[in-house]
């Protein structure tokens, strides 16, 4: 599925996600309220805070926290890639990496590639997918990067 436009969610199980195919989980646009609101609640640095300090500090303007884009990025995920007829969940992420700095203003595209999906050899009725996660502004540049491992049920048997 490779298009600009996002992917439909939809009722697919583990074997529905082949690896290599990528998806486009579709974009948000971030707001200077909602940097420091999110910020103020979890992540109370100055340069998510405090747009007149943040304009003297390390990043010259005020900074989404990485948390805030990773929760913007959740969102998307579950929104357009995860089915809910499977998921059961995940175990976690690896490599997760904020790297550059999401600006108010800024529009932020979720592109998600299948990078693995294999059955459970202790548990028949589910399995593993592992997918590489990116996000991008509005200029191409990468901003989030990690990769995310999700637990899917495997199609039941009487489905078809």
């Amino acid at each position: 599925m490779n298009s600009d436009a996002p992917t439909v969610r939809c009722d697919r199980y583990l074997e529905d996600y082949r690896p290599g195919e990528s998806h486009d989980c579709g974009s948000v646009t971030v707001t200077e309220e909602e940097i420091v609101e999110f910020a103020t609640r979890f992540d109370p640095q100055f340069f998510h805070v405090d747009p007149e300090a943040a304009a003297d500090g390390p990043f010259g303007g005020l900074i989404a926290s990485g948390w805030h884009t990773t929760a913007l990025m959740m969102r998307l995920y579950a929104d357009h890639y995860l089915s809910p007829a499977a998921s059961l969940g995940g175990p976690g992420v690896d490599e997760l990496r904020w790297t550059a700095p999401v600006r108010p203003g800024d529009t932020l595209r979720l592109r998600v590639t299948v990078l693995e999906a294999r059955p459970s050899r202790s548990k028949p009725d589910r399995g593993i997918l592992r997918s590489r996660v990116e996000m991008t502004n509005q200029r191409q540049e990468t901003v989030l990067r990690l990769t995310v491992l999700n637990m899917l049920r495997v199609r039941p048997a009487d489905s078809g």
